[in-house]
């Protein structure tokens, strides 16, 4: 890939240096390399004019652990509900509480099972505020500074091969539903057994064990660079911050956050909402989630869920793809990820969210989840265009803000 790179005069706040300072530390979600980003980060953004703090908070730090042990739980009622007569009772009860609590961690729900049964550490926000602080109106940009383990499942060929389909590329505007076998197998098990199906058992307990499987090896593997995902989102909040002490403005709060253990299924945005929610209207609160700016084209998300796919407003995508045009930023719209981040916490939340990504050719964000995922490899002119549109969302929403009194 052709990576841009720019000079100090078309990057002064300095983003790619910032990138390439963080992806050097050893960041996993909950850990000690996570808490010395977050210290650097803060730090970066009070010498741009922000106040910067950093908020401790409790995580597990995975979703290995908690998919791998449902997913076998699923597996182990299915061997039980093959067994027949009054076993698949308690095989289809085990299955069903297997299913509920994917759907729970992998949907953004209260993270019941690992909160419950598995162990916690800290994790580490920052949360800085910066624009009008005694404004009424505030808008939150949202990025994360953990880093993902890699895995065989993320394996780049696999996404290459798709240039051997070209109808696939053409009208396929998702990524992959990854989650759909993880709780596919419980559910299936359960189902096969409430209704006597020996077929559906049988396949529901060849996806769980498949499944416990694969979360060993994600636990196995170790942790990429994280420099699309997601320092690129980071360099954009440091980005925003620059512009605004460069060019101060009225009307609106920026709260600019950095979050811990997003990759542990958004722990530390979880974090944030049961700390801030409470203190943030709907009604007054615009979110802006920024994760993966590095690949080459910008994208704007329709929608995102691992398992229901929930729907960005209209409206505030809207204005955000007239920002675009008017700052000349190429955006792409219409994509929906089967994945899940930050932003999906503040839709369920329902304030008014957007989404923004990246993707390359191929229409997957570069090097996701791969140990290529290295500062050297993102594209820069993305992230710029990425700061560019935020300071231009910012700004318009402060615009709003003043002319509504």
């Amino acid at each position: 890939m052709a990576v841009a790179s720019r000079s100090a005069s078309t990057d002064p706040a300095g983003l790619q240096d910032a990138v390439h300072h963080l992806a050097s530390i050893h960041r996993p979600s909950a850990s000690a390399g996570e808490r010395e980003a977050a210290e650097w980060i803060a730090e970066r953004l009070r010498a741009l004019g922000a106040d910067a703090r950093i908020e401790e908070e409790r995580a597990h730090g995975g979703y290995w652990w908690p998919l791998g042990l449902l997913a076998g739980a699923g597996a182990i009622a299915g061997v039980l509900a093959r067994r027949g007569g009054l076993w698949r009772v308690p095989g289809g009860l085990l299955a069903g509480v297997a299913a509920h609590g994917i759907a729970d961690d992998v949907g953004g729900g209260r993270l019941w099972f690992r909160r419950r049964f598995l162990p916690h550490r800290p994790t580490y926000n920052v949360v800085a505020e910066a624009g009008d602080r005694d404004a009424t109106r505030t808008v939150v940009l949202v990025g994360h500074h953990d880093a993902a383990h890699t895995s065989l499942l993320f394996d780049p060929r696999a996404g290459r091969a798709l240039n051997g389909i070209p109808w696939v590329l053409e009208h396929v505007d998702s990524t992959p539903p990854l989650m759909f076998p993880v709780f596919g197998g419980p559910a299936l098990v359960a189902l096969g057994s409430l209704l006597g199906d020996r077929g559906a058992v049988t396949l529901g307990t060849l996806l769980s064990a498949a499944t416990a499987a694969t979360m060993a090896e994600i636990g196995s593997r170790p942790v990429v660079p994280g420099a699309n995902d997601n320092l690129t989102g980071v360099a954009t909040l440091l980005g925003v911050a620059h512009a605004l002490q460069t060019r101060p403005l009225e009307g609106l709060r920026v709260l600019l956050v950095s979050t811990g253990s997003e990759e542990s299924f958004m722990e530390g945005m979880q974090a944030f909402a049961r700390r801030h929610f409470g203190e943030l209207d709907p009604r007054r609160t615009h979110v802006v989630c920024v994760d993966t700016v590095g690949s080459p084209e910008l994208v704007l998300l329709a929608g995102e869920g691992m398992l229901l796919m929930r729907e960005y407003p209209a409206d505030f995508s809207d204005l955000v793809a007239a920002c675009a045009q008017d700052e000349a930023v190429p955006l792409r719209r219409g994509m929906r990820l089967r994945n899940a981040t930050d932003g999906l916490i503040a839709l369920k939340a329902g304030y008014p969210t957007v989404m923004l990504g990246s993707v390359n050719e191929l229409k997957l964000p570069d090097n996701y989840h791969w140990p290529t995922d290295t500062a050297e490899n993102v594209d820069y002119s993305t992230v710029l265009d990425a700061v560019k549109l935020c300071d231009a969302v910012v700004r318009r929403l402060a615009a709003r803000a003043v002319g509504s009194g």
